[in-house]
């Protein structure tokens, strides 16, 4: 066996301290559930972080420690500080796998490395929420059936505004009519980024089996692999060929 992949999941965790339904639902976090998840599927060394701790929790030292960042947001999106988002940017162009969950969509990191606004419908109903896998093949697919469900969520619908994903792995559907691209993949520099759509604060969805599957097929894609020795830079150059 190879080293351990070292994540970190970096929370907000804003909900869980003022609303005492929440707190019931994870009261280790959302962070704690998550990581927790990991740690039970194994091959993973977990730590954790949040949005009150010094430098937001993500120092630099913290960061060039980590193979694969989670990250969940809502309520403090422009709270994070424009160094932090900068400090994580660099690190994801420099092989840093992120997994952006949920409500992620509008936080500062996810626009600026999708470049789109990430706006897109919502209603919180508690209804059934259907993923079905339209990448079978794919390593984030592994060991799920053809669709799963999770009985209650706050939904989610198209028009998303994102990059057509580089591959796209999910697609929900909600007894509203509704439809969205729930899992998808993009490469930003030399890094892997996977947005998740499932994850509302008000649901225990972080204990779901099929999500914690997900995440932890997720952390094994995203990691740092072994990619040719690629410089990023703008240079004059001179012809191979005489011209």
């Amino acid at each position: 066996m190879g080293d351990p992949i070292r994540v970190t999941v970096w929370n907000e965790f804003k909900h869980e301290k003022h609303n005492q339904s929440i707190a019931d639902i994870y009261p280790d976090g959302i962070h704690g559930a998550i990581a927790d998840g990991l740690r039970k599927i194994g091959g993973v060394e977990v730590g954790v972080a949040t949005l009150d701790q010094p430098e937001q929790g993500l120092t630099q030292s913290t960061l060039d420690g980590t193979d694969v960042l989670i990250w969940w947001s809502h309520a403090a999106h422009n709270e994070v500080q424009d160094g932090i988002v900068d400090r994580v940017y660099a690190r994801v162009m420099d092989g840093m796998g992120i997994i952006l969950l949920h409500s992620t969509q509008g936080a500062k990191i996810f626009t600026k490395l999708l470049g789109t606004t990430g706006t897109l419908k919502w209603r919180e109903s508690g209804e059934k929420e259907r993923l079905w896998v339209v990448a079978p093949g794919h390593p984030i697919a592994e060991g799920l059936d053809e669709y799963f469900e999770i009985e209650e969520t706050e939904m989610y619908g198209e028009f998303f505004d994102i990059p057509t994903p580089d591959t796209l792995v999910f697609i929900s559907w909600f007894p509203g009519g509704e439809v969205f691209r729930s899992g998808c993949c993009f490469y930003r520099g030399k890094g892997k980024i996977f947005y998740f759509r499932p994850g509302h604060e008000t649901h225990p969805i972080f204990f779901n089996e099929n999500v914690r599957k997900v995440l932890g097929n997720a952390v094994k894609w995203a990691k740092p692999g072994k990619l040719p020795n690629i410089t990023l830079r703008n240079v004059n150059v001179q012809p191979l060929e005489e011209i």
